[in-house]
């Protein structure tokens, strides 16, 4: 493997070995289908699956009957919002300019098929205002859908305030949360969240499995299935269930849980750390996202004068994104980019770092220094002393 400093953490995270531990004796021993309690394998498996329910209730402060387990983020957003729209023919749904392509273009989709779509705009530093969402709403709304926290540019949005706001409505509240649980408090009851969506592979968990939370008391929310067949999930999202994956989602959450306050306290410092260096030493870079309420892990710069591909072309010993990995391939800037008005006419490279719990100090100092002598080498200018600027 030639990149030796993993800064991708936003894109996914290695799994934790403990985490892995808890897995596998559900690919070799306890091997049966939750779905088929008539013997041991099956009950034991079915255990281990309502155990993960309630660890991933607790990381979200829910009840255990209101997790529905899925194949991850991506298709929690689809069930979470076609299935709400769908019981509302028509009406008129919310979200804001800088949502995951999952739920931008889930809601597009409506759009075209006949439901009405307002776009809530962001200030520059990617917060949506709370009074923007309540001016929205209307009597046909049928659904808000906000995310918790930005996977470009960290943003933790004002979640309490808005579900407020919806609460207020007869609209749903959906929370995108896929980068923000493990990773800042989340409590539905207290922020008034109706839906909520998130994936294991964010926090140290395996890939291919997520949940969704649809909110019971006091008012139950109805969705429809997106797909038939076999009752399981209550009918919400059939299918054999996945055992390992979801045990490693709810291994991961207890985790996260225990470990959240130390972890963003460290890799925030690792983060301010990197920041540093790079404002130092490289004019012309600028920092998308806020100073204060972003992820903790989250450093998201503009380098004007330089090309995103050349720039990581030369520096192979790092595994990192050119604005968001889900949008990496386009040549055009980020819809985040756009929406918080950091787009540049001319030629920069957009890079976004995420730190994770592995991270060391040694490493976000040899990260620097190679983008510092890269960002040099494309200026046509030579290797820095540490202490010159780019």
């Amino acid at each position: 493997m030639s990149a030796s400093i993993y800064l991708d953490h936003h894109s996914t995270t290695p799994v934790d070995p403990r985490v892995l531990d808890a897995m596998l004796p559900y690919f070799t021993q306890e091997y049966g289908n939750a779905s088929n309690r008539t013997h041991a394998w099956g009950r034991n498996a079915s255990a281990a699956v309502e155990q993960a329910r309630e660890q991933v209730a607790a990381a979200l402060g829910a009840r255990y009957s209101e997790i529905f387990f899925t194949s991850g983020a991506t298709e929690s957003n689809a069930i979470a919002l076609q299935g709400a729209a769908r019981r509302a023919p028509g009406a008129h749904l919310v979200t804001s300019a800088i949502e995951h392509r999952s739920v931008l273009d889930s809601m597009r989709r409506l759009e075209r098929e006949g439901w009405r779509l307002g776009v809530l705009p962001v200030d520059r530093h990617g917060f949506v205002d709370p009074r923007d969402v309540e001016r929205a709403l209307r009597p046909d709304t049928a659904l808000v859908s906000v995310m918790a926290a930005n996977n470009e540019i960290g943003t933790i949005e004002p979640i309490a305030e808005i579900g407020a706001a919806v609460r207020r409505s007869e609209a749903l509240f959906h929370v995108d949360a896929t980068q923000a649980v493990g990773r800042v408090p989340l409590d539905v009851e207290a922020m008034a969240i109706d839906l909520l969506s998130l994936s294991a592979h964010k926090i140290h968990g395996p890939k291919g499995v997520g949940a969704l939370y649809v909110r019971r008391r006091p008012r139950a929310v109805q969705l429809d299935a997106l797909v038939e067949g076999g009752g399981q999930e209550r009918g919400l999202r059939p299918g054999t269930l996945n055992v390992p994956g979801i045990v490693g989602l709810g291994a991961a959450c207890a985790l996260a849980l225990q470990s959240m306050e130390a972890d963003a306290k460290r890799i925030s410092a690792l983060r301010d750390r990197l920041q540093q260096r790079l404002l130092e030493s490289i004019e012309g870079l600028t920092v998308n996202g806020p100073v204060q309420h972003r992820l903790a892990a989250n450093l998201n710069v503009t380098i004007d004068g330089v090309e995103a591909e050349a720039l990581l072309l030369g520096l192979p010993e790092l595994a990192l994104s050119a604005g968001a990995a889900c949008s990496s391939s386009q040549a055009r800037p980020s819809h985040v980019i756009e929406a918080i008005g950091a787009a540049r006419s001319g030629t920069a490279a957009v890079l976004r770092f995420g730190i994770g719990r592995g991270n060391t100090t040694e490493e976000i100092d040899r990260a620097a220094c190679c983008v510092i002598d890269r960002v040099r080498q494309l200026r046509g200018r030579p290797p820095a002393p540490r202490n010159e600027t780019a």
